[in-house]
């Protein structure tokens, strides 16, 4: 295929996504606002616990077999890979630009983490129904893309609540103590100091007090275990989307949960297809909710210009090219199979924008919100013509 007709295939779903982001905008404006800030909460909810889990978890079992997992095991990896490498090049981008302590978790994150999910789930599909799509028959590519797209949000949600969450934490930790040590100067009872110290007191794990020291190392190891699985953190990774995503993955390789559910003749298909139902609102329900969140970006704030021009060389120019790397040398050790639509999903991991998930941690530590969404909005802008062109160039490059 010509790379001019492959161009014209690939800029059809950036496209559809442009459009329904600028649609999202247009519903969270203030002479509409039907997407204000309590309707976006409350569809993000709807997404985030009962849309996304639904969407993930069958379409994980309708395509995620025992022989498949040989074949799928590298996706995870190169996940984690493009995160290290978008972390290091994004730490690099804070030494060079000087970025604000506060800032700095925000830099990485953007650096680092892309909308997976949410784009490839539209992305693979959509090239899939195109007439010129390279690989292969419609239906087959499209299930098998939403399961690459599925299990890609799933492996990358552990990294954005764990790693990645704390890093952003420790970020916004140091803005709050240097506020507190200014307090503190000017007031006897700095309360804010007294504040921080109880809240960062959520993530520790408790050691034994002296009382307690002749509890047997048995009993301190129990102690030290529940006190973990009890952690907010830890829950965090266990969000709604990964455990769909662990149920999915067990319903498709245990063949009698597969007969039972997920076969067109399986007696208890139609609670199966039930929630398909409910999944396929995910999608269309959590682009709206990211094109209204950028309508935040219009307003502006003080982010550098050498700090935003940094972060879309990362994501548009540097991580695109090292996929092309890793995922060459995957291919030349055998660790990639030879099915095209899944060598351009490895690729095009490394080519999708920031994650949404990214503003969902501001909101939670409260800070970099604003920044956050100056940074969203000019990489979508850019994302435009960047992942349309470097999906047409990674088609050509598996084809």
């Amino acid at each position: 295929m010509e790379l001019l007709r492959l161009f014209i295939t690939s800029v059809i779903p950036v496209i559809k996504v442009l459009l329904v982001l600028a649609v999202g905008s247009f519903l969270a404006t203030e002479s509409v606002d039907l997407l204000g800030p309590n309707a976006r909460q409350n569809l993000n909810n709807l997404v985030f616990y009962v849309f996304l889990p639904a969407l993930i978890g069958c379409r994980i079992a309708n395509t995620i077999m025992v022989k498949s997992v040989e074949t799928l095991w590298f996706m995870p990896v190169n996940i984690f890979i493009s995160c290290a490498i978008g972390s290091l090049l994004g730490y690099i981008l804070v030494k060079i630009t000087k970025t604000p302590p506060h800032l700095k978790g925000l830099v990485i994150a953007c650096s680092s983490a892309a909308n997976l999910g949410n784009m490839l789930m539209i992305i693979l599909p959509a090239l899939c129904e195109e007439t010129n799509s390279p690989f292969g028959d419609s239906s087959t590519c499209s299930a098998y893309g939403e399961a690459y797209a599925s299990l890609s949000l799933a492996a990358q949600a552990i990294y954005v609540w764990s790693i990645l969450y704390s890093i952003m934490r420790t970020s916004a930790n140091s803005i709050v103590k240097e506020t507190a040590e200014i307090l503190s100067e000017t007031s006897a009872e700095p309360l804010l100091v007294s504040h921080s110290s109880s809240e960062d007191n959520i993530y520790q794990v408790d050691l034994p007090d002296e009382g307690n020291q002749r509890m047997s190392t048995f009993g301190k190891m129990k102690q030290c275990f529940m006190t973990t699985i009890r952690s907010k953190s830890l829950k965090m990774i266990f969000t709604p989307a990964t455990i769909a995503a662990i149920v999915g993955f067990i319903v498709g390789i245990v063949s009698p949960f597969r007969k039972a559910l997920v076969d067109d003749s399986a007696p208890f298909h139609v609670i199966y297809s039930s929630i398909d139902l409910i999944g396929e609102a995910g999608i269309p329900s959590m682009t709206l909710v990211v094109g209204a969140n950028l309508l935040k970006g219009l307003k502006g704030s003080a982010v550098k210009t050498s700090l935003l021009l940094g972060i879309l060389i990362i994501r548009s120019i540097l991580l695109p090219v090292s996929g092309i790397a890793v995922v060459k040398a995957a291919m030349h050790f055998g660790l990639v199979g030879s099915y095209s639509l899944y060598q351009f999903t490895l690729l095009l991991q490394y080519a999708i924008p920031p994650a949404m998930n990214i503003g969902t941690i501001l909101q939670m530590i409260g800070t970099g919100e604003a920044e956050f969404s100056v940074v969203m909005l000019w990489n979508y802008v850019v994302a435009a013509f960047s992942l349309t062109l470097w999906t047409a160039f990674y088609m050509w490059l598996v084809t």
